[in-house]
């Protein structure tokens, strides 16, 4: 990805504060059963919750628009707690998301993810973005795998000339994984390498501590 990184740091809290109710309605299916099988893998707000693996989308802030100001207001091991702030005057708290930008073997930047509360969420307890490079084949999709464990895979909710974007939403029982792991695994495979995949790790060090501190956004 090309686009200056502070653009790109901006653009998935944005998205997620502006558009939470919006998400793409991504249902995920099982390799061996129809959509119609599907059904619950899709939470309120159409937060896609992924499925085990066995082994018309919201628009995004457009890159050249100003941006709203934002701020790291702490760092958590891995973590970064990412704010925006909140329009002078207003009583409102400033939001928070905990931010991460992932890298490859070699150093390059490649992804970044963005992760959030979400209040009265029903199955959902908190809401992620992920964005990947253009360059992604979507329809294998993307999945994640906490230290190695079983792996759940996620759609692609849209692209922009920044990069494509999964949202996605995580249970309880998820985030309880990420608080006490270690790593998680994020593999996508690139358009031009079919046969291949692009693995890259999440560090969970700092997670718990950067989790309490994110905005609870509502749906």
């Amino acid at each position: 990805m090309t686009t200056p990184l502070h653009i790109l740091r901006v653009l998935p809290l944005a998205a997620a504060l502006v558009a939470l109710p919006a998400y793409a309605q991504d249902t995920a299916e099982t390799e061996d059963a129809p959509a119609a099988a599907a059904e619950g893998s899709v939470a309120p707000g159409g937060l896609s919750l992924g499925e085990d693996t066995g082994a018309g989308a919201a628009a995004a802030p457009a890159a050249g628009q100003n941006q709203p100001e934002t701020y790291v207001k702490a760092t958590h091991g891995s973590w970064e707690l990412q704010c925006l702030r909140a329009p002078e005057g207003s009583e409102a708290e400033d939001p928070c998301q905990m931010y991460q930008l992932l890298q490859d073997g070699d150093g390059n930047n490649v992804a970044e993810v963005s992760l959030f509360r979400v209040a009265n969420g029903g199955q959902v307890a908190a809401g992620g973005t992920f964005v990947v490079p253009l360059e992604t084949l979507l329809t294998q999709k993307m999945t994640i795998a906490v230290d190695g464990g079983q792996a759940k895979r996620y759609d692609f909710s849209f692209c922009t000339p920044v990069g494509c974007y999964a949202r996605v939403g995580f249970t309880g029982e998820d985030v309880n994984r990420f608080k006490g792991g270690a790593s998680a695994k994020i593999t996508i495979v690139p358009a031009l390498a079919p046969d291949q995949k692009v693995e890259l790790d999440m560090s969970l060090s700092g997670f718990t501590a950067g989790y309490e501190e994110t905005s609870a956004l509502r749906q």
